[in-house]
C-alpha cells in the first residue's frame, strides 16, 4: 500500500507536468503552518529559476490544473510561490479503510530479505542488572522487534560477559571459604555436585567482595588471575564451577528481563568464542593483518584522513591474553559462519564508540565481514537523576534494576488504589503492566544517543508525554467500544465514512501516517519515531473525543463511522505498542 505522501505527491506531480513544468517540483510535504492548510508544496521556488518565471506564478498555474481534483478539496498559490492543498475528506476515507483491510495497516517491509542480529544487553554473569542495563535491554528489544516488523529476520544475542577475571576472583574467593569443595580438590575424579554450592544471593555477595580484595592486594589479585588461567586452560574442577555460576546467574537474568519483556534469541557470551581466537590470530598473522608491537598482537586500524586518533586494534596483549576487541572480533567470525547476517546492529553505551569504530575497521581490514555487510553501532546515552548525573541510589550506589522497578510499580500501584475501586490482585496486576510502560516508554521517547532525566512523578503521570498517557488513551477507547456493544451494537459492521467532522479527518490524518513512520523507524533505527507518532495519534483521538458525541450520537451513519475509526486507532495503537515493548490493560 502506497504511503499517504506518495499518493498526494503524485496528484501534484501530474498537475505540474500538465502545467507544463518537470514533475520533480511536485514533492508534497506536511504542512508547517497547518492553520494555512493541511499539506504544501513548495516546488514552485525550486523551479523559478530554470523557468525563468515568478514562483507564485508557477504555483497558479499548478493550483489551477488541481481543480477538480478527486485528492484535493482546495489547492491554492500563495506568496511568495507556496502552493497550499487541503485533502478531501473522501479520499482520506478510503485510505484508512484501506489500512484496516490491509496487513500491518500497509506499512511496507523495507526489511525482507535481510538478516539482521541485534547485539544487546550484555551483562557480565554474577552480577545483578543495574539501572546501567536498562537502555541497552529496553532499547534493543524495540529495535529487534521494529527491524522484524519491517520483515527482516532477526536475531537477538545477550552476548554474555562470561570470561575473564571476574570468574577467577569467584573461584578463588570461594576456594577460601570452602576449601573443602570437592572442585579444589586436584585428585578428585568422581562426579561434581549438580547442584551448585551458592544461590544468587551469595554469588551477587562474593563477587563485589573479591573484586574489593583484589584491589586492595595485589597477592589476592594474583591469585584470582591463577585461578582465571587454569579455568580458561580447562580446570576440571574449575570448568565445572563455572557451569554453577553460569546456570544459577542466567536464571536470575531470565528472571529479570522477563519482567521488561525483553527476549534474547541467543544466550551466547565471551566463552562460546575462546576456541576461535587461536586461530583467529594466526589467520591475521599469517595474512600481514596483525603485527608485533611492544610483545602484544595489533592491527592497525588508522585511516590518513582521520580528524582524531584511532589507536591500532589490540588483538593478544604481550602474555598472550585476549581482550574485549578479540572475543568482539571472534563473535563477528562467529556470526558470519553461523548465522551470515546483512548487518550486525550494537546497541550500547556511546562511550564505547572508540572500540566499537576499531573492532568494525579491523573486522573490514582483515575481510571477517563482507564488503556489504553492515557493522552498526547504535551508542546510547545515560540515565540520569534530577541532578543531571548518572542515576544513584539515595547511598550513592549504582541501583539495582528490580529495585528500580519494584519502585516504578509501588508508584503506579498507589495511584491506581487512590483512583478506582477494583481488588488487590486486579490493582496489582495493572500497576505492572502500566509501570512497565512508563519505564519504557519514558526511556525510548528520548533519541537513543541522548541522556535523559529519569523522574517517577514525572514517568507515572497520566498526563503529558507518557506511556501511562497512551494507556489511559486506549483504555478509554476500549471502554466506549465496550459500550456500544452493550448498547447493541456491531462493531464489525461500523464502517468509516464522510461525516464532515474536522477531528475525525484529523485523526484520520494521523492514522494514515503510520506505514511512512514505520519505515522510518526501521531505516533510522529509532524507536522514538514510533513514541512520537503514538503521541501525536492519541492527542488527535482525544481531541476528537472531547469534541464529538459518539455513543450519544443520534446519527447512526455518523455513530458508525465514529466507532470503526476510534476502533481502528486502537489497532493502530496496540501495534505501536507491541513494537515498543509492552502491552495495555484493560481498564486502568
Amino acid at each position: 500500500m502506497k504511503k499517504l505522501l506518495e499518493l498526494i505527491s503524485e496528484e501534484v506531480k501530474k498537475a505540474f507536468a500538465e502545467a507544463g513544468y518537470g514533475e520533480e517540483l511536485g514533492r508534497v510535504t506536511v504542512s508547517n503552518r497547518p492553520d494555512l492548510c493541511e499539506y504544501q508544496c513548495n516546488g514552485a521556488m525550486a523551479g523559478a529559476k530554470k523557468y525563468h518565471k515568478a514562483p507564485i506564478m508557477i504555483a497558479k498555474d499548478v493550483a489551477e490544473k488541481l481543480q477538480g481534483s478527486a485528492v484535493f478539496s482546495e489547492a491554492e498559490a500563495a506568496a511568495p510561490g507556496f502552493l497550499n492543498l487541503k485533502v478531501k475528506e473522501d479520499f482520506l476515507v478510503s485510505y484508512v479503510k484501506e489500512m484496516g483491510t490491509t496487513e500491518k495497516f500497509g506499512a511496507g517491509e523495507p526489511g525482507r530479505g535481510r538478516k539482521i542480529v541485534v547485539d544487546y544487553g550484555g551483562p557480565n554473569v554474577a552480577k545483578p542488572l543495574h539501572v546501567g542495563h536498562l537502555r541497552s535491554g529496553i532499547i534493543g528489544e524495540s529495535v529487534k522487534r521494529i527491524c522484524r516488523y519491517a520483515g527482516a529476520e532477526v536475531v537477538g544475542d545477550i552476548h554474555l560477559g562470561d570470561w575473564g577475571l571476574q570468574m577467577g576472583l569467584i573461584i578463588y574467593e570461594l576456594s577460601l571459604r570452602q576449601p573443602e569443595l570437592p572442585y579444589f580438590d586436584e585428585n578428585f575424579t568422581g562426579e561434581y555436585p549438580k547442584e551448585a554450592p551458592f544461590t544468587i544471593a551469595e554469588l551477587e555477595e562474593i563477587y563485589p567482595t573479591a573484586s574489593g580484595k583484589s584491589k586492595a592486594d595485589e597477592a589476592y589479585k594474583e591469585q584470582a588471575m591463577e585461578a582465571t588461567f587454569k579455568l580458561q586452560n580447562g580446570e576440571r574442577g574449575y570448568r565445572a564451577l563455572w557451569n554453577h555460576i553460569m546456570q544459577v546467574s542466567v536464571a536470575d537474568l531470565k528472571k529479570n528481563y522477563d519482567r521488561l519483556h525483553v527476549q534474547f534469541e541467543l544466550w551466547k557470551g565471551e566463552s562460546d568464542v575462546q576456541d576461535r581466537i587461536p586461530g583467529m590470530a594466526d589467520y591475521m598473522r599469517r595474512e600481514g593483518y596483525a603485527h608485533e608491537s611492544e610483545g602484544a598482537l595489533v592491527v592497525d586500524v588508522a585511516k590518513e584522513d582521520d580528524t582524531r586518533e584511532i589507536p591500532p586494534c589490540m588483538i593478544l596483549k604481550s602474555d598472550g591474553a585476549a581482550l574485549y576487541d578479540t572475543t568482539d572480533l571472534a563473535t563477528i567470525e562467529e556470526r558470519m559462519e553461523e548465522i551470515a547476517p546483512d548487518e550486525i546492529i550494537y546497541v550500547v553505551d556511546k562511550r564505547q564508540e572508540l572500540h566499537f569504530e576499531q573492532v568494525f575497521r579491523c573486522a573490514r581490514k582483515t575481510k571477517l565481514v563482507k564488503p556489504e555487510t553492515e557493522l552498526r553501532f547504535l551508542g546510547f546515552g545515560t540515565m540520569n537523576g534530577k541532578d543531571g548525573k548518572p542515576f544513584k541510589t539515595r547511598d550513592g550506589g549504582v541501583m539495582r534494576l528490580e529495585y528500580l522497578l519494584e519502585e516504578v510499580y509501588a508508584e503506579m500501584y498507589k495511584k491506581i488504589s487512590e483512583n478506582r475501586e477494583m481488588s488487590r490482585e486486579e490493582a496489582e496486576r495493572i500497576a505492572e503492566i502500566v509501570a512497565l510502560s512508563a519505564v519504557k516508554y519514558g526511556d525510548l521517547s528520548n533519541q537513543a544517543s541522548k541522556d535523559y532525566v529519569f523522574d517517577i512523578q514525572r514517568f507515572t503521570s497520566s498526563e503529558g508525554n507518557t506511556g501511562v498517557y497512551l494507556l489511559y488513551t486506549m483504555v478509554r477507547i476500549k471502554s466506549i467500544l465496550n459500550k456500544y456493544r452493550e448498547q447493541g451494537g456491531d462493531e464489525e459492521k461500523a464502517q468509516i465514512a464522510v461525516t464532515g467532522n474536522e477531528s475525525a479527518k484529523d485523526l484520520m490524518k494521523a492514522l494514515a501516517g503510520f506505514g511512512a513512520m514505520m519505515e522510518t523507524a526501521y531505516l533510522e533505527t529509532a524507536p522514538h519515531k514510533v513514541c512520537a507518532y503514538m503521541y501525536d495519534l492519541a492527542n488527535a483521538f482525544n481531541h476528537f473525543y472531547h469534541e464529538t458525541k459518539i455513543l450519544t450520537q443520534e446519527d447512526e451513519t455518523a455513530k458508525s463511522a465514529y466507532i470503526a475509526l476510534i476502533a481502528l486507532t486502537l489497532r493502530v495503537m496496540e501495534e505501536c505498542i507491541s513494537v515498543l515493548g509492552f502491552s495495555a490493560p484493560e481498564r486502568m
